[in-house]
């Protein structure tokens, strides 16, 4: 009998045991579920990659402060924060931008009022959709200390005008102030002919001659804006194809409103555009903080950028008037065809948001 008891114990112990190892068990189970579920909603709520949409955009030239919205909106993350993966490509000499974009190798370029004219003159389908420049920032410069002042001055000076200027401003300039095609010598982006003659007048551009000019002879050059003559043409304009603009409107206006914000803050110059500059100079090392200075200061005193449609509509901002004005005035020095749709070179879809009107 004890015997029995004993066994009987044993067995009662026996399932006590089991009873608190399967416990154990379940609780660990339990525990273990209820840390995965945890674990998992943690992942959840953590935000994942951010996927941006890749835009290549193409410069006219290679990096430099009149590029220096673009390379803003990158150093200051914009279009990172607009979702986009901006490959911003530097142009140069050997590049016809305007023909990689017709090829679609390139999403974007930077361009200006006569290729949009180019464009619809050939029926190729791409157009404008900001301007950035309100001015074209084409200068005429003449020696200090003479008499030349005014663009009536130019008559009986020799003007050394490249072949680009002959057939887009100069007939226009010629026609205005009764000039002669006589006056014109090459011009080949060498200041010596200029230097070595205080009759000459020489082109440039605004932000980069003026200064190599000024430090060559001790003393700042008479510098004549081309715009201010009248010639109304926008220049570093954004062109797309019409399809990318129709297909893909949120990625353009997403790039568009990024960019202008770029050249919002750009504009204002000092230490919040160090990093973009930093990113200038290491793409085109020619560049120094001393040019880049100066470029921002002639554009911000010249108007490039915040003057013409841009008082009202904000950085790139256009108007279907200032473009049909233009057109007139190159047909009638005979640069542009009669006939053309206007319509055609241009959208206001993107622009006039008042981005940068302060």
């Amino acid at each position: 009998m004890l015997r029995c008891c004993s066994i009987a114990e044993s067995c009662s112990a026996v399932a006590g045991a089991a009873y608190r190892f399967r416990r154990r068990a379940a609780l660990t189970a339990a525990a273990g579920f209820a840390l995965s579920g945890s674990l998992i909603v943690q992942l959840a709520r953590r935000p994942r990659a951010q996927v941006l949409d890749k835009v290549s955009f193409y410069t006219d030239w290679r990096a430099q402060a009149e590029h220096g919205g673009y390379y803003q909106a990158i150093a200051a993350g914009l279009y990172r924060k607009a979702g986009i993966d901006c490959d911003l490509r530097q142009g140069g000499p050997s590049l016809n931008i305007s023909q990689l974009l017709l090829a679609g190798r390139v999403d974007m370029v930077m361009s200006n009022s006569f290729e949009a004219f180019n464009f619809v003159k050939v029926g190729a389908p791409f157009f404008t959709i900001a301007a950035i420049f309100q001015k074209d920032p084409q200068v005429l410069i003449g020696h200090p200390g003479t008499d030349f002042r005014t663009f009536q001055d130019l008559r009986g000076r020799t003007l050394l005008i490249g072949s680009g200027g002959r057939v887009t401003y100069w007939p226009f300039l010629r026609r205005k102030y009764d000039l002669s095609d006589a006056q014109l010598r090459p011009y080949n982006f060498n200041m010596a002919p200029f230097l070595a003659d205080p009759n000459a007048v020489q082109q440039g551009f605004l932000s980069s001659e003026p200064y190599s000019i000024e430090k060559a002879l001790g003393r700042p050059p008479v510098v004549l804006l081309v715009a201010d003559a009248g010639y109304s043409a926008y220049q570093t304009t954004i062109a797309v194809s019409q399809r990318m603009a129709t297909e893909r409107k949120d990625l353009v206006q997403r790039f568009v409103d990024a960019s202008l914000e770029g050249w919002a803050q750009y504009l204002k110059g000092g230490p919040d555009v160090a990093a973009a500059n930093a990113l200038i100079k290491e793409a085109n090392p020619e560049q120094t903080d001393d040019r880049i200075a100066y470029a921002i200061k002639v554009l911000n005193e010249r108007g490039i950028v915040m003057s013409g449609d841009a008082l009202q509509g904000g950085i790139g901002a256009m108007s279907d008037r200032r473009w049909n004005e233009f057109y007139d005035s190159m047909v009638a020095v005979g640069v542009l065809p009669p006939g053309l749709d206007v319509s055609r070179t241009h959208t206001l879809e993107f622009v006039n948001k008042g981005i940068g009107r302060s």
